[in-house]
């Protein structure tokens, strides 16, 4: 192991350098925060893991083209934005194709129901989930690395170079928002349900 693997930059500057052990730590040191990026961006039907592994594929693939290790954050994140949204334009295109067919087919023809999700915990935290990446970027990414992946304020504010009192601020309003889209939503469905919580 090298003396600059010791410092973070040294790790990217090993990893730039291509150096697989450093990808790996690399890697291992920043997957958290990416899957929080992913989730905020992806579409509901892709899971998570399958985009987190795409994102890694592409961080091996293209460090070499990073200049400046204080540029790997944001470059980072960028690639996880982006691959969570191209996944959610071709499932787009994919169901409207899908729709089309079954315009077409015959009327006893019947799409084939989706697969339950396995990963899903229940209905109301999917359905509190899904609200939630409804939310506007600035706010649905700190709070999803909040609530779902347990990062401090500290660790959000430096993957998504914010002071911490910013990313508390982003957080709490975007749990009021969110209590307010829950509310909302109960309030359209009946009256009767109950009101989701949003814990930190």
């Amino acid at each position: 192991m090298s003396d600059r693997r010791r410092t973070s930059a040294g790790l990217i500057a090993d990893a730039i350098d291509g150096d697989k052990d450093a990808l790996r730590d690399l890697w291992r040191e920043h997957r958290r925060w990416v899957g929080a990026i992913v989730l905020a961006h992806k579409p509901r039907e892709i899971d998570v893991e399958d985009l987190v592994q795409a994102v890694a594929v592409q961080m091996v693939a293209k460090i070499h083209e990073l200049r400046e290790p204080e540029a790997f954050k944001p470059w980072l994140r960028a690639i996880a934005a982006n691959t969570a949204r191209a996944a959610g334009r071709r499932t787009t295109r994919r169901r409207k194709h899908r729709l089309r067919l079954v315009g077409t087919a015959r009327a006893e023809e019947r799409p084939e129901p989706a697969a339950p999700d396995m990963h899903e915990a229940s209905d109301q935290a999917k359905r509190v989930m899904d609200l939630a990446r409804t939310l506007p970027e600035g706010y649905r990414e700190p709070l999803l690395m909040r609530c779902v992946r347990g990062m401090s304020y500290r660790q959000i504010g430096e993957v998504l170079d914010l002071p911490e009192t910013t990313v508390e601020t982003r957080i709490a309003r975007g749990r009021r928002m969110l209590r307010e889209l829950v509310q909302q939503e109960d309030a359209s469905v009946s009256p009767a349900m109950g009101g989701a919580r949003v814990e930190a």
